[in-house]
């Protein structure tokens, strides 16, 4: 039974991920399809940045400068980063036990004080401070406890807060203190979480990393949320080459925006005539349709 007419799902991408999706969404509102009228947006790391703007009714083209982005910018940890990916790849771990194994590397050493420059620069990226009327969640793992939660506007946690947690991934950022409790990235969850748009009758799925690992993954989320229509989207090979090998390098901020203004004009027809269907008109099965 559908619940939700039309559902967006953002996920993961790092700095250049951000980039795209924003220029992606932009280029796609000036054709005439609005991911922003969405009745549920799911925001994860870099989607819940490019999410926050949807759902609050910004133009996501604000972030084609990367002025924006450079203030506050945290230093990768390369031998943290690489140990937080060595027990990501450790197939022997029960999932619960890798976020925990992943959270303990977060924590240590880390200033209690650290995360103040990395919730500044997402706010100056969010430009809100308060939660939209729209549907937006935004998810985050509990550092201590591998404990995943999808905060929502009756969650009580500050917009950038659940921001700056959801996109704070270990290596890269610091966790994130909310109620006496640090949260690290919500990719660490399921990737995108597309799973919890559960409900939706129309779903378009925004990946920046899907270049990067197998689909099977996504397949299985997708086949649980039980949508009627569901479109993916992720970096075509010129995009994926916009990119650049570091999805942190702040010099290919700029290239990563253009590639999704562009790559939008290739989506906009195929994303028009599902995406601004009638909300909650009853209609025949549409298919799966994958971009």
């Amino acid at each position: 039974m559908h619940t939700i007419d039309r559902a967006l799902v953002l996920g993961p991408g790092g700095h250049v991920g951000t980039a795209w999706m924003a220029g992606l969404a932009h280029g796609l509102r000036r054709d005439g399809v609005d991911l922003g009228e969405a009745d549920l947006i799911v925001g994860t790391s870099a989607g819940a940045i490019v999410g926050t703007l949807l759902a609050t009714g910004q133009d996501p083209g604000r972030l084609a400068a990367p002025a924006r982005q450079s203030a506050h910018r945290i230093e990768v940890d390369p031998a943290r980063a690489g140990a937080v990916f060595a027990v990501l790849g450790d197939r022997s771990l029960e999932p619960g036990e890798a976020r925990r194994r992943v959270g303990r590397l977060a924590l240590e050493g880390t200033d209690p004080r650290a995360d103040a420059a990395l919730i500044a620069g997402r706010g100056a990226l969010i430009g809100a401070d308060e939660w939209p009327e729209r549907r937006l969640m935004i998810i985050a793992v509990d550092a201590t406890t591998g404990e995943p939660v999808v905060w929502e506007r009756d969650s009580g946690v500050p917009l950038v807060h659940a921001v700056a947690a959801s996109s704070a991934f270990p290596g890269a950022a610091p966790p994130v203190a909310v109620d006496g409790r640090r949260y690290m990235d919500g990719a660490l969850r399921a990737g995108a979480n597309a799973d919890l748009a559960a409900g939706a009758r129309t779903l378009v799925v925004v990946e920046p990393m899907a270049h990067l690992f197998p689909r099977e993954a996504l397949d299985q989320q997708l086949a649980a949320v039980g949508a009627d229509t569901v479109v993916t989207v992720g970096p075509d090979p010129a995009s994926a080459r916009a990119f650049g090998p570091d999805l942190g390098d702040p010099t290919a901020w700029e290239p990563a925006y253009l590639a999704g203004l562009r790559q939008a004009g290739d989506l906009g027809a195929q994303l028009r005539s599902s995406w601004r269907s009638e909300a909650g008109a009853d209609r025949p099965h549409a298919g799966r349709r994958d971009r």
